[in-house]
């Protein structure tokens, strides 16, 4: 593995997933020991030629000899590229390069409501993205589709419930963001959209979760008591997640179980 040397990625250190990917390119080898700093970290040197504006959006990848900055998808493929050049010469081919860089805008905008931290009010510098609505709607129309067709699937496993339908399942998933933000009216709306989009990742991961008992079901003959108690268990584990992302947001408790009355009510109506 050949190491970029002289180079440092300004990481968001309250977001898990920049720890994560970061510490993954010191520890292969791809970065040298010094490879990575936290962007709440910049020295007053460092800040008079890194973009703060573009930096929480896009992570800076700093190169300490030149004192030049490389930004966003660009910065990941030259990580990445320098071991594995193969790897840059198709990420830069223009089409492929302009849809790693809108994935990796639809990633870095909503990485704070796909895997939370806790934010540490003490830094001067925030390694915040801006609020981008148009990557957060959609964010919340992947997620609302994943979670339609997972739970479409899943629904018709279960005897004892009625056949479903892809429309009684988008309005099902719809719903509980429409139910939910009708306890934050006195919110404004970016606080709705960014409740609206953790809740949404919530119902995905509990997709995930359900998936592997439906890949089995195209196999095996699963006994009713293995898909309820396995439906069981994602409910608990969501709503588990559900009440951690509360205490992140900063928003009232009660919302966890307003969410389960919604599947309660939710629940009747299907059955009646």
């Amino acid at each position: 593995m050949k190491t970029l040397e002289n180079q440092t990625l300004l990481y968001d250190e309250d977001c898990p997933l920049c720890n994560l990917y970061t510490t993954g390119f010191v520890k292969s080898g791809m970065l040298d020991q010094n490879g990575r700093k936290s962007y709440c970290q910049l020295s007053e040197e460092e800040q008079n030629f890194v973009d703060l504006k573009r930096a929480p959006n896009e992570i800076a990848l700093v190169d300490n000899k030149n004192k030049t900055v490389t930004y966003g998808i660009d910065s990941l493929i030259k990580v990445i590229g320098f071991s594995f050049p193969l790897i840059e010469k198709v990420a830069t081919i223009k089409p492929i390069h302009y849809i790693l860089k809108k994935l990796y805008s639809f990633i870095s905008y909503n990485r704070k409501v796909i895997i939370p931290g806790n934010v540490k009010e003490e830094n001067k510098l925030q390694c915040i993205p801006d609020f981008n609505y148009k990557y957060r709607f959609l964010f919340i129309g992947f997620a609302l589709t994943i979670t339609t067709f997972v739970l479409f699937g899943y629904s018709n496993l279960i005897l004892n419930f009625p056949k479903s339908t892809i429309a009684r399942e988008l309005i099902l998933a719809f719903g509980q963001i429409v139910f939910q933000s009708l306890f934050l009216f006195k919110f404004d709306k970016q606080t709705i959209l960014n409740y609206a989009g953790n809740l949404m990742t919530v119902s995905l991961m509990g997709s995930l979760i359900l998936m592997p008992i439906l890949i089995l079901s195209q196999i095996f003959q699963l006994p009713q008591m293995i898909i309820l108690g396995w439906f069981g268990v994602t409910v608990l584990i969501m709503f588990l997640e559900h009440f951690r992302r509360i205490k992140i947001l900063k928003l009232p408790f009660y919302l966890s179980f307003t969410w389960i009355l919604y599947r309660i009510v939710a629940l009747f109506f299907i059955l009646n």
